[in-house]
């Protein structure tokens, strides 16, 4: 049976529901989607392998919209790289509140397990190389900063102890140099957990440092 124009059965089928209009970005909003996009791709693949392409598919925008925000795949690069950098440097920072070089190791090597563990993909961008980033944006330029504040307090550890503060600055480099390159290790078997892995590379790095010798010299040749 079919409905009578007019007649109260006709006047009584619901209206075809309106299909819901796409809610169009903000430029920030966009920006922030590119950036968020970019940094996952950035971390399976790597610079080389990244494509203005694949962003803008992902995030289902032409190439000029990417273009129009970084200028191209560079410019997004390098916000993803400054970004996490930033990120993991403030993080570190926040957490060496130690004034015990014993503490301040563990608190070191915790936080940046607690990075790699929570934040993968932005590790994984700042370990990966790329041919654009300077020594002054990339991973190795954090683990710097971070030597550096761990260098004035080795310092003054060193002046109470005898030894020459001079060299806080080599120490400093070894301990931080071994905390980042134990956590790329980490980054890929994650075990043990975090917090055993802080504690092994404190005793290691603090049963040696309890007795140093003040002036080492060469292993004797016999």
């Amino acid at each position: 049976m079919t409905d009578v124009p007019g007649s109260d059965r006709a006047r009584r089928r619901p209206a075809p529901a309106a299909k819901p209009s796409r809610v169009r970005m903000s430029a920030t909003q966009r920006r922030e989607q590119l950036i968020s996009i970019a940094r996952q791709i950035f971390a399976e693949r790597g610079f080389d392998a990244t494509s203005i392409e694949e962003i803008a598919a992902r995030a289902k925008v032409s190439k000029p919209v990417v273009y129009e925000h970084f200028g191209g795949k560079e410019g997004l690069y390098a916000v993803v790289v400054d970004r996490e950098v930033r990120a993991l440097l403030d993080r570190i920072t926040t957490a060496l509140t130690a004034g015990h070089p014993r503490e301040l190791l563990e608190q070191a090597a915790l936080t940046l397990l607690t990075y790699i563990e929570e934040e993968t993909s932005g590790f994984r961008v700042l370990v990966r190389e790329s041919p654009l980033m300077s020594a002054t944006g990339n991973f190795s330029s954090v683990m710097n900063d971070v030597a550096h504040q761990v260098e004035h307090i080795l310092a003054g550890e060193f002046s109470i102890r005898g030894y020459d503060p001079k060299l806080a600055e080599l120490y400093s480099q070894a301990l931080v140099g071994m905390v980042a390159l134990t956590g790329r290790w980490w980054l890929e078997v994650r075990k043990p957990r975090k917090e055993a892995v802080a504690a092994h590379l404190v005793n290691l790095a603090w049963n040696g440092l309890s007795h140093l010798a003040s002036k080492p010299g060469p292993i004797p040749r016999g």
